[in-house]
């Protein structure tokens, strides 16, 4: 029996494109596949996962419309399938808005670790050798005026980093030139100072201890 037919997501504010991007192992699926095409096997050697289950979640975003298969070569008598990132619109702030926090925290710890991983090892492969590579924390005090004012002004550098992208693949499609991966990270948050980690961290410890002191003087 056939499955039933899924209308792709064609809209940022459709539900399934949160609960698509939700699972860790979805979003570095289209992670890699953005970077290049590559079959379920390929991406399950490089995801250390089992062909099964990369295979699954490949199908749910197919079938969302967030990857599409480009390519299928015969390989040892079966048919390898070969998937690309579709071009996906970025959350509106109204979606992101409607998002239940536990799906934010999930969605949220998982690209912060891809993050992670991807500067590090860029960083061991002399990434941030350039000297205008950049790499800054700024700690900042705003009100909401000022919150508003540098919102709006990261998703203007989103727009110019894509107008620079796109001039640049013009120019290395006329010289026929390689070109190399370059990444940037933005990240727009309400901080939690490193003082208040650390009062935070002191604070749960003594509610810890407390606790067992509690359960200890309780009679039997």
């Amino acid at each position: 029996m056939a499955g039933a037919k899924v209308d792709p997501i064609t809209n940022i504010d459709d539900p399934r494109y949160v609960k698509a991007l939700i699972h860790p192992l979805r979003i570095r699926i289209l992670a890699l596949l953005e970077e290049r095409d590559a079959s379920p096997v390929q991406l399950a050697d490089q995801l250390d996962a089992t062909l099964g289950t990369v295979a699954y979640h490949v199908r749910t975003l197919e079938k969302l419309g967030l990857i599409e298969l480009v390519a299928t070569h015969q390989r040892r008598g079966a048919t390898e399938h070969v998937y690309s990132a579709r071009e996906h619109p970025r959350f509106s702030d109204s979606a992101w808005a409607a998002t239940s926090p536990l799906a934010k925290q999930a969605m949220v710890s998982t690209i912060l670790t891809q993050i992670g991983e991807y500067a590090t090892q860029s960083a061991a492969a002399g990434g941030f050798d350039r000297s205008d590579a950049n790499f800054t924390r700024s700690a900042l005090k705003l009100d909401e005026k000022g919150w508003a004012e540098l919102a709006k002004a990261s998703k203007s550098w989103l727009e110019q980093m894509g107008r620079i992208e796109s001039q640049a693949k013009r120019r290395l499609d006329r010289s026929g030139e390689q070109g190399f991966d370059a990444g940037l990270v933005i990240l727009l948050f309400e901080a939690l100072p490193f003082f208040q980690i650390k009062e935070d961290d002191r604070a749960a410890r003594g509610s810890r201890r407390s606790s067992r002191r509690s359960e200890q003087r309780v009679p039997s």
